[in-house]
């Protein structure tokens, strides 16, 4: 009865804290607030309408182009993006680099966000939303399918991850014996997480095998898969650059004076990384150019389109990280990184939207509204982010 009595009292003691947890601290009226708050509303709005009277009442997508916009950014770019999570903890806790442990947990709360919203997006984009199960069930699709083996990918590697940040959560709820044991699972579920996903990063690109004749040739590749792994390398260091650097001038109360110094070492051991990995992805991307022998191919509108993607969005920014690191000039980093996300997202989108049916008579672009629901999913996640910062020692071990 006693141990009753105890588990129902620290019940009603965390239902209490968490309720005074939700009050909202802070301004309101601030101009994210003004610009994300309408977004989300209109996009609640455009979702009631899509889940009432089907996808086509606003999206574009029809049964020639079923894949669009949702897919192309919320998932292929929202994945890549995600990146920075199984980096850094590898990083940190297998190669012992402690440089790095100031920033594991925020990259690692960035990191289940977006698989939360960007894969949890996918919902949106189904006709018949409760067939998700279907793909991981092996359902239609069979166990032999990429899908399967994605959907698997996801499944357990956002279950890694939550372990991972599970301790932060104890350590804000005041419990310890929680923290403790969940900590001891921390290394397992790193070492689990980053081998799910190198998989899965290059499974989401072994999806685009299968689409060969429909795929300009010259972003399709039987190395599609591996591109789509070094990409998201040099795609998780950026944005960990960038949102880093975001987060460092809005929650800099949150951050104690020891990080804010070592962040600038932080960044250009990242652009190192950067520039590495993304000379390496260049490489390839020659190597597969001269092999196929694709010279005739860069003389039209496509040709110069690849050129810009290759050139201006994966070579420069990569001289310029290689270049930042050598004079330690970090706003040439943070230039970068910018760009390089850029070149990531028009990487992606041209695989899997624009040259994607290149040829066909009439082509799919996205509805504003899939535009706005797309911001809507992006704003929801900063404001989750933002809750949980600004409450849970995610910056700071202490509370």
């Amino acid at each position: 009865m006693n141990n009753t009595t105890a588990i129902t009292s620290d019940f009603k003691r965390f239902i209490r804290f968490f309720l005074q947890e939700l009050k909202p601290k802070g301004k309101w009226l601030t101009p994210f607030n003004i610009i994300s708050i309408p977004v989300i509303l209109l996009g609640t709005i455009i979702l009631f309408i899509r889940f009432t009277q089907g996808l086509g009442s606003v999206t574009n997508l029809s049964q020639e182009f079923p894949w669009g916009f949702w897919i192309g950014f919320d998932v292929v770019i929202g994945v890549a993006f995600a990146g920075g999570a199984y980096i850094i903890t590898f990083v940190v806790y297998v190669m012992k680099v402690e440089k790095y442990h100031s920033i594991v947990r925020v990259t690692v709360l960035n990191g289940l966000l977006a698989y939360i919203f960007y894969a949890g997006a996918l919902v949106l984009d189904l006709g018949r939303p409760w067939h998700i199960i279907n793909p991981i069930i092996g359902n239609s699709f069979g166990y032999n399918s990429v899908l399967f083996l994605v959907a698997w990918h996801f499944l357990l590697y956002m279950l890694a991850e939550f372990v991972e940040f599970s301790p932060v959560i104890a350590q804000w709820a005041q419990l310890e014996k929680v923290r403790k044991f969940v900590s001891a699972l921390t290394l397992g579920a790193v070492i689990f997480g980053i081998t799910l996903s190198m998989l899965h990063q290059s499974g989401l690109g072994a999806l685009f095998l299968m689409a060969k004749p429909k795929i300009h040739p010259l972003w399709y590749s039987e190395f599609i898969p591996i591109l789509f792994f070094v990409s998201s390398i040099f795609a998780g260091l950026s944005m960990i650059i960038f949102e880093g650097t975001i987060s460092h001038k809005v929650f800099r109360n949150l951050i104690g004076e020891k990080s804010q110094h070592s962040f600038e070492e932080i960044i250009l051991g990242m652009a190192k990384g950067a520039a590495i990995s993304m000379f390496v992805y260049y490489f390839f991307k020659a190597l597969i150019f001269i092999h196929e022998q694709q010279w005739e191919l860069i003389n039209d509108f496509w040709g110069y389109w690849y050129l810009v993607e290759v050139i201006g969005f994966v070579l420069i920014p990569c001289f310029m990280f290689a270049y930042a690191v050598k004079t330690r000039n970090t706003t040439i980093i943070r230039l970068a990184a910018i760009i390089t996300l850029i070149g990531i997202i028009l990487n992606r989108l041209n695989i899997s939207v624009i040259a994607f049916k290149w040829d066909a008579v009439n082509k799919y672009y996205p509805s504003w509204e899939e535009i706005i629901v797309t911001l809507m999913v992006v704003f929801t996640e900063i404001w989750v982010f933002r809750w949980i910062v600004t409450r849970m020692p995610v910056f700071s071990k202490q509370h």
